[in-house]
């Protein structure tokens, strides 16, 4: 498998290193392009890792095309490379947020496999939840874009016109769980642990409560009420939160996010 990252910045970095960390598959040839190189230049001493400022060079030494870069650079990367995109041999997977499809056809045409990609950081752990969708072509290569996401997390196969919203859910969503994380540690601060002991405390309760979800297939709230008693501090707890905002909070911060990313 030859793969070529066209902007390695924080995402586009993040793949790479769940690409070079899995061992569900093969990669031959890696490219990863970026306009200022210095960031990468430790990743020239690895093995089948090729550092570039050319993406038309990667796209040549490449058969599937991961776009990540930022949504206003789009359109001049597009141009750069449509002359050697070749519809028999590539496959591009654009990450780019809030790009249609449709855009990207438009410049590289629609007899091209087009894949939409929506990961989160966590790739970078193996641990990201991607939503894919694709343009008619694109669904014939699907599985290979499955194969790559899901040796990096778990990938769920949407209509383009959630996309906007998976972003939110997901891409997005790592910083709403992150900041839930934090409020937790500063709680226990307050309850007397120190520091790394309290997000040490914060980050695996986290986890321990979402794979619960994952391996029974439970609903959150079957698995509250395993934790809660009648006249408890968990119900206590959970009641001054919900008083003080906490799922209507939550939710308006979606719906906030939502109305944002459908802005630019």
């Amino acid at each position: 498998m030859k793969i070529a990252i066209i902007g390695a910045g924080n995402l586009g970095y993040s793949i790479a290193i769940g690409i070079l960390t899995q061992k569900d598959f093969k990669v031959k040839n890696l490219y990863l392009t970026k306009r200022d190189t210095s960031s990468l230049f430790s990743w020239e001493k690895l093995p089948n890792v090729k550092i570039s400022t050319e993406n038309k060079k990667a796209v040549r030494s490449s058969d599937i095309i991961i776009i990540a870069v930022q949504p206003k650079q789009l359109q001049t990367v597009l141009e750069e490379i449509k002359e050697v995109v070749n519809p028999k041999k590539h496959t591009i997977i654009s990450t780019v947020t809030g790009r249609k499809i449709e855009e990207i056809e438009s410049i590289l045409g629609a007899d091209l496999a087009i894949i939409r990609a929506m990961p989160n950081t966590a790739i970078s752990v193996g641990k990201s939840m991607t939503c894919i969708s694709g343009n008619q072509k694109g669904m014939e290569n699907i599985e290979l874009a499955k194969t790559i996401f899901n040796s990096l997390g778990k990938t769920l196969c949407i209509e383009e016109k959630l996309m906007q919203s998976a972003t939110v859910i997901c891409a997005s969503g790592i910083a709403f769980w992150m900041r839930l994380i934090r409020a937790t540690s500063q709680g226990a601060i307050q309850l007397g642990f120190d520091a790394k002991e309290a997000q040490e405390l914060a980050m695996h309760t986290c986890l321990g409560a979402a794979s619960l979800l994952i391996q029974s297939g439970n609903h959150p709230e079957q698995e509250i009420d395993r934790v809660t008693t009648p006249s408890g501090c968990t119900i206590e707890g959970l009641n001054e939160m919900e008083h003080q905002g906490l799922s209507s909070s939550l939710i308006k911060g979606l719906i906030t996010s939502f109305e944002k990313i459908n802005q630019i």
